[in-house]
């Protein structure tokens, strides 16, 4: 047997019936990222390995999301929702004959490591030719259990609704994953019966009847939060606060300081430099990289964006998909930016929205200003130069260019191009009326006492 093969099957076909959702349980998000995305993004890691997706009918979504994320990935249908053992037939014909390690893992548990994964197959391929995933549970009143032999090894795995009263009082629970050598999973699979209390075709049955042909079965373990899987909205909200955990966790070993970690949340693909600086309640959406030495003040969010060195971003700021924030450049508060190219020193300190718009380097925006980048039908782009001075509460109607070192006056509604080194003025002339306000006053409380 070619050892060095492994096919990794993947189970996806549930449709969130118990989280009440149209969208296909695959495909709820953890920390940015579709669930399979992190059952592949993990299988990914462990090196060349063929891999098999379980679906059932009409999960076109499901199945156009995986070949995006892997296009080398083989697809199966499981006709009819007849347990897991079933499913894992449904992939036979994709699984090399006999060859190697076949690693079935499950579509919704996106926190089962790598190292545990390369553990059992590593473990299948020297030791037994079965290799079940358990864990110790804190309650395991709704797991199966792992009965073990006096040895250690594994005797069988029982269903919680067909468990005796001794069986119940095990903890040593299953954790869903399994590795079994290729040469004989289908063969033992082929011995499957329904004759139990939910009438599936058990994918834990491989254990007994591997036992029954003297192959030897054995289990490795893994923390309990590694193996939680989803089958509701409580669960995606568990499973959610454990990766955010671990991403927490492995920025500030990397070199990053947060505040109040409980209070970061994280993508699985946020990318962070050393030093970087993130107060309390900052949000991170997908796509955002931000380099050394940065800081990010407290409320903000910021998503599909980059952010160079030494830049300062908020308190209260949002940053938009496709924001390039350059080096030493100051975003402030109630500050959102979108499409944007903010050059190396430019400041936006204060209440105004850039969007479409390049900001050249060392230019600075003015509070209350505004790039009109949208007429109703097209977006329009606004070009502000170098060292460009941006009075407060301008709006800057693009499309329309800022020349290098030009001024707008504050209050200025600027619908043509200004030359370099300029100064553009747009507002109504200042007018008063002496006496006027008293006038007024004293008309309208003379109706006043005249009606009472």
């Amino acid at each position: 047997m070619p050892n060095s093969t492994v096919t990794t099957i993947i189970l996806a076909a549930g449709r969130s019936t118990r989280m009440k959702s149209s969208t296909p349980k695959a495909l709820h998000q953890i920390a940015g990222r579709p669930m399979l995305g992190h059952v592949l993004a993990t299988v990914g890691s462990l090196g060349k390995s063929r891999t098999v997706l379980v679906l059932a009918p009409g999960m076109d979504d499901v199945a156009r999301y995986a070949k995006g994320v892997d296009a080398n990935l083989d697809i199966a249908i499981q006709d009819k929702p007849l347990g897991t053992g079933h499913a894992v037939r449904a992939a036979e014909a994709l699984v090399p004959s006999g060859e190697g390690v076949v690693l079935v893992i499950f579509g919704d548990t996106p926190l089962v490591r790598a190292e545990t994964l390369s553990e059992m197959v590593a473990a299948c391929r020297a030791e037994a030719p079965v290799v079940v995933l358990g864990f110790e549970a804190r309650d395991p009143a709704a797991y199966g259990r792992l009965v073990l032999n006096a040895d250690g090894s594994l005797a069988r795995i029982v269903e919680r609704k067909d468990a005796t009263p001794e069986e119940v009082a095990i903890t040593l629970c299953n954790g869903g994953a399994m590795a079994v050598r290729a040469e004989h999973l289908f063969r033992l699979l082929g011995r499957m019966t329904n004759d139990n209390a939910s009438g599936e075709y058990y994918l834990t049955d491989v254990v007994e009847h591997a036992r029954a042909e003297g192959l030897g079965c054995a289990v490795i373990c893994a923390p309990e939060e590694d193996i939680q899987g989803v089958n509701s909205r409580a669960d995606l909200a568990s499973v959610e606060a454990e990766m955010q955990r671990r991403l927490r966790r492995r920025a500030m070993e990397g070199g990053v300081t947060l505040a109040d970690p409980e209070t970061v949340y994280l993508c699985a693909d946020t990318i962070f430099g050393q030093d970087v600086t993130i107060g309390q309640n900052v949000v991170f959406g997908p796509g955002v990289e931000v380099a050394s030495n940065v800081t990010i003040k407290p409320f903000c969010h910021i998503e599909g964006g980059r952010i160079e060195e030494g830049a300062q971003i908020g308190p209260f700021a949002r940053i938009r998909p496709g924001s390039e924030i350059g080096r030493d450049v100051h975003i402030g508060n109630f500050v959102e930016t979108k499409k944007a190219k903010i050059e190396a020193g430019a400041k936006v300190n204060h209440l105004s929205y850039i969007g479409d718009a390049r900001v050249g380097a060392k230019a600075n925006i003015g509070a209350g200003t505004i790039t009109c980048n949208y007429d109703g039908f097209n977006k329009h782009h606004t070009d502000i130069g170098a060292g460009a001075f941006i009075g407060s509460n301008s709006s800057l109607v693009a499309p329309v260019k800022i020349g290098d070192g030009a001024y707008t006056g504050s209050g200025s509604v600027i619908t043509k191009d200004v030359p370099a080194d300029a100064l553009a003025v747009e507002r109504s002339k200042h007018f008063e009326k002496p006496g006027w306000a008293a006038a007024f006053r004293a008309k309208h409380a003379g109706m006043k006492k005249a009606g009472e």
